[in-house]
């Protein structure tokens, strides 16, 4: 087997580059990829819940309030 084929992890399959944790940098766990524990994948899960993460845009915001309704 050569070099190639052992960091790939067998032949034929392509090598995965092993990125750090996008929470905090360290290394990935497979169990919680691509998080290294169940409290970054939390962490991160939280802020897609509080909508910390958005796509800046040029865009107004609709108008959520819709206009009360006239009793008859």
């Amino acid at each position: 087997m050569s070099r190639k084929d052992q960091a790939s992890g067998g032949a034929g399959e392509p090598a995965r580059r092993r990125r750090g944790c996008p929470t905090c940098g360290a290394a990935a766990i497979d169990k919680y990829r691509p998080f290294c524990s169940a409290r970054c994948a939390d962490i991160d899960l939280g802020r897609w819940l509080k909508e910390g993460y958005r796509i800046a845009t040029d865009e107004e915001p609709a108008d959520d309030t819709t206009p009360a309704r006239a009793e008859e």
